[in-house]
């Protein structure tokens, strides 16, 4: 990630404030905070980036040698930079809606911050890597803890295995009132859609009519 030092920003680029398209419109009248949660390198910060509206924060560090025997890269060799905080991005699903996107680290050294994220989320995506779905267990099972609804999210990912979503469903011992989508986390169409699952499901769940006892 690339920082500046206060001194560099003491010139005029310090007082101009945030750009014209980072605005928030006025005529947003709702805003939801969403976490986009997984294991270790299933697509958080792509998904973040791809789909925000405005320049997204990341908090990307290089990968080092104090990494080694620590962070479980397996099937993630070539990967180089990994999240040490979060990302943070926004997106408009239409005029009065904005959804604040906050995505989490992977790896299991920064999983103490998850709490403070999913602090007020009022719903969240589940990315899956077919090729390791077990990096995403233990962010399921926080979701469920704290019960934060959320949607699963395959991201698809060159020559990964394809199985049917029942299969996968079995697999994460998922209920299946939990929608379950495919995803490119690269495309912005497609994370734009899996966050409008989400939103649907969300406002499913306030329109059910309880049970006559």
């Amino acid at each position: 990630m690339d920082y500046r030092s206060s001194e560099a920003l003491a010139g005029s680029e310090a007082l101009v404030g945030p750009r014209s398209e980072d605005t928030l419109p006025s005529s947003v009248s709702a805003a939801v905070k969403v976490v986009i949660v997984g294991g270790f390198g299933v697509g958080k910060t792509t998904m973040v980036g791809s789909v925000s509206e405005i320049r997204p924060l990341t908090t990307e560090e290089t990968m080092t040698q104090a990494g080694v025997g620590v962070d479980d890269i397996a099937g993630v060799e070539r990967k180089t930079e990994t999240t040490v905080a979060m990302d943070f991005g926004r997106i408009s699903l239409n005029d009065q809606l904005v959804l604040y996107l906050f995505g989490t680290p992977g790896q299991e050294r920064f999983w103490f911050l998850w709490d403070g994220l999913f602090e007020g989320a009022l719903g969240a995506v589940v990315l899956l890597d077919t090729r390791r779905l077990e990096v995403s267990f233990d962010a399921v099972g926080r979701l469920e803890e704290r019960a934060v609804p959320f949607v699963v999210a395959i991201n698809a990912f060159p020559h990964a295995p394809v199985y049917p979503m029942s299969e996968l469903r079995a697999a994460m011992d998922l209920p299946d009132s939990v929608p379950m989508v495919d995803c490119d986390a690269r495309d912005r169409g497609s994370s734009r859609d899996t966050l409008l699952t989400l939103v649907r499901y969300l406002h499913s769940l306030t329109t059910v009519t309880p049970e006559t006892p």
